[in-house]
């Protein structure tokens, strides 16, 4: 064996070597990015789930005392000041004007701010102590 094929020989040894860390290192990568891709929708997903809930919830809220607040003045239209009924009716407007099926809508961030807003200073006018506290914790409910 002459040295050129003696130097022909370590020289493959090295190079399958540094080929071998190289396509593990790719082989790694490519099963880490499709694992990345398959957990990260996963995951998106179930964000996407909670906070949509949670907009829901608060949106229920704020329907709910929308609706007995309107049973009350159908019951007693003087029960409630003129300035606090036009609140009631913008509220009823902010709701019904909430993009509950275009969750990308860049106005959602706006009418919401506005929606709790227009509770508060009903809730103040009314001298009501009635808060929106969200979906309770496991924490906060006792037993």
């Amino acid at each position: 064996m002459d040295s050129q094929q003696s130097n022909n020989s370590v020289q493959d040894i090295f190079d399958s070597s540094l080929n071998l860390e190289e396509t593990h290192f790719k082989e790694g990568y490519d099963e880490g990015y499709n694992h990345g891709l398959t957990t990260g929708k996963e995951e998106a997903r179930q964000v996407g789930l909670k906070l949509g809930f949670e907009t829901g919830e608060e949106l229920g809220f704020y329907k709910g005392c929308v609706d007995v607040w309107n049973s009350a003045i159908r019951v007693d239209p003087t029960r409630f000041s003129t300035r606090v009924q036009k609140g009631i009716k913008q509220m009823e407007e902010l709701i019904e004007k909430y993009p509950v099926m275009d969750p990308e809508n860049e106005s959602i961030q706006e009418i919401m701010e506005a929606l709790r807003l227009k509770f508060r200073v009903i809730r103040a006018a009314l001298g009501v102590k009635l808060e929106y506290d969200g979906h309770p914790k496991p924490k906060d409910i006792e037993f």
